[in-house]
């Protein structure tokens, strides 16, 4: 796996990234700055995620006409949008934690394996024991509920709290939930896998990476 100061450095630059986006969509939901310019913090993930869509297009005739029709339904609804910019964030924001859950739901019915499961399988190449599956299955579980219930938390705020209240959780909070999730998830693992059975912190998330990766373009 890369070591030294490039990837450390790109890891830091992606996270500070991360971070300044957070903030300026906590500024831009709670009602100050300029509404053009939350509005285009806020649309920039959505734009993102198209693009790679349109990517994965074989046809560059197919893409063009895709970004065309996006950019009119863009300037169609920007209008709205700069008008209801903590309504942008929040459907972001929902729509991303529900997607996540079904992504990670999905795969605990029928006759696959567990999400965390597959992903384990990409560390453990001579296979899992009956206790690693099991585990493993549970993860899953509990990443499908921190989703969903997160998504039904941000609807409250949404709903019944101040729009500062909601953007704190929404915009600052979901990051640190999400840390606290794997690093919570290392605990516990630490406790309840012998040595043998159980991948380092980094390991555990580079493999997590690459397996909701896979599962997007298996889709």
């Amino acid at each position: 796996m890369p070591t030294g100061p490039v990837p450390l450095l790109r890891g830091l630059a992606v996270l500070l990234l991360f971070a300044a986006w957070a903030v300026a969509a906590h500024f831009g939901s709670a009602g100050g700055g300029h509404p053009d310019i939350n509005a285009a913090l806020g649309v920039l993930p959505l734009i993102f995620v198209v693009s790679l869509l349109l990517w994965r297009w074989h046809s560059l005739w197919l893409r063009l006409g895709g970004l065309f029709a996006g950019l009119l339904l863009l300037a169609w609804l920007w209008p709205r949008l700069r008008e209801n910019v903590a309504l942008l964030y929040y459907l972001q924001h929902l729509g991303t934690h529900v997607a996540l859950g079904v992504v990670f739901g999905r795969t605990l019915f029928g006759p696959g394996e567990a999400l965390i499961t597959r992903i384990a399988r990409t560390v453990f190449r001579d296979g899992l024991s009956p206790r690693k599956i099991r585990y493993t299955r549970q993860v899953t579980v509990a990443w499908t509920v921190f989703f969903f219930a997160n998504a039904t938390l941000s609807t409250l705020l949404f709903l019944f709290a101040p729009a500062e209240v909601w953007s704190i959780h929404a915009n600052l909070l979901t990051g640190p939930l999400i840390g606290l999730m794997f690093l919570g998830e290392h605990l516990v693992r630490l406790r309840v896998l012998p040595p043998e059975e159980r991948p380092s912190f980094m390991t555990a998330i580079r493999a997590y990476q690459a397996g909701t990766r896979d599962t997007e373009h298996s889709s």
